[in-house]
């Protein structure tokens, strides 16, 4: 953890997760599309990732579209296997699936300074907006393709959150692998 401006290591850690690859054309709402084949065996790549590089998570906030909740699910069932994933807990908030910045910024502002790591999965181009707008002294990731995260740290409280307030300290993608900041992103439009 990084320590803050005073010394005491209450650094912050705030993990964006995309979610997952999700079927289309089932003639369901949007809020009920679940995850494709290829998203559920992404979803737990993200979680075997999260594993392997020993991130505790304080708090998940996740939208409430099903492709959001099966994603941490997945993920969450990877990181069971460590002990790490089961009692993290876990709150579904509409303003992710609104999918603006603002809703997302209000969302970490909110969280209570006793959480360290807050992960939040949501759709873009939302996350990839946030994650770009707190990125201070860096280029933003290029592109945030489904189940993308981005791991951003901040010496301030949650409360403080603004422009440029943060570092971005890892990017994953199920694709890539891990890999670090890159140029200007393209936001793509798709839920």
């Amino acid at each position: 953890m990084t320590p803050d401006r005073a010394g005491t290591g209450h650094g912050r850690r705030l993990l964006v997760l995309r979610h997952a690859k999700a079927e289309s054309g089932l003639g369901l709402a949007d809020v009920e599309r679940p995850l494709a084949k290829r998203g559920k065996k992404d979803a737990s790549a993200a979680g075997r990732w999260l594993r392997a590089a020993g991130m505790p998570i304080g708090l998940v906030v996740c939208s409430p579209a099903l492709r959001a909740r099966q994603t941490w699910a997945a993920a969450a069932a990877e990181l069971a296997e460590s002990g790490a994933g089961g009692d993290v807990p876990v709150r579904y908030d509409d303003r992710l699936y609104r999918n603006t910045v603002e809703s997302l910024g209000e969302v970490v502002r909110e969280t209570d300074d006793e959480v360290d790591s807050l992960l939040l999965v949501g759709h873009n181009p939302s996350v990839q907006q946030l994650v770009a707008t707190l990125i201070a002294d860096a280029d933003p990731v290029e592109g945030f393709p489904t189940c993308a995260l981005a791991l951003v740290e901040f010496t301030e409280p949650w409360a403080a959150l603004a422009e440029d307030a943060g570092r971005l300290a890892q990017f994953w993608t199920p694709s890539h692998g891990q890999r670090g900041s890159v140029s200007s992103p393209a936001v793509p439009r798709d839920r």
